[in-house]
């Protein structure tokens, strides 16, 4: 397969990505001081990613869950959140909003989807939870648009 050539827009127009990163981080501080944990910003970004599609963000993502502490069983498991019994009520409401937020174009956030998470997550959660999926959807359309690549790891020797 020939490498195809694409705009890297962080490097096109590094200060809109320094500004991207600067939003992730206010986000980012955002959601630890409303009881936002690593645990659940890590699943919500990954389920994000995953949904739109985007290689680069899961690789990112799934690191950062592992180091946050999240087992094997819960990355596997999100693709069949709905199914699984691996997540609590709260990542429930969680990866709820993310489908939401990432498929915002279909309907928006429906009414059922609001009322159900608000009746489970603070309202200073989900305002927290909400600009993080502005945030990682955001994330996921740049590494995307540019196809970003996520190379094979490679296995290291003890």
């Amino acid at each position: 397969m020939s490498e195809e050539r694409r705009v890297h827009l962080s490097r096109s127009a590094p200060d809109a990505y320094r500004a991207l990163e600067a939003f992730s981080k206010t986000v980012g501080a955002l959601a630890a001081a409303n009881g936002i944990d690593d645990r659940l910003k890590e699943l919500v970004q990954i389920h994000a990613s995953q949904l739109n599609g985007c290689a680069f963000c899961v690789r990112v993502h799934v690191d950062r869950a592992v180091a946050a502490g999240l087992g094997i069983d819960e990355i596997t498991q999100l693709a069949t959140w709905r199914e699984s019994g691996v997540f609590t009520e709260r990542e429930r409401a969680a990866l709820e909003l993310t489908e939401s937020f990432t498929f915002i174009s279909e309907e928006g956030v429906p009414d059922g989807v609001y009322d159900h998470v608000g009746g489970i997550l603070s309202e200073q959660e989900y305002v927290a939870l909400s600009w993080i999926l502005v945030s990682i959807n955001a994330f996921n359309r740049v590494a995307i648009a540019g196809r970003y690549p996520v190379p094979a790891r490679q296995e290291t020797s003890a």
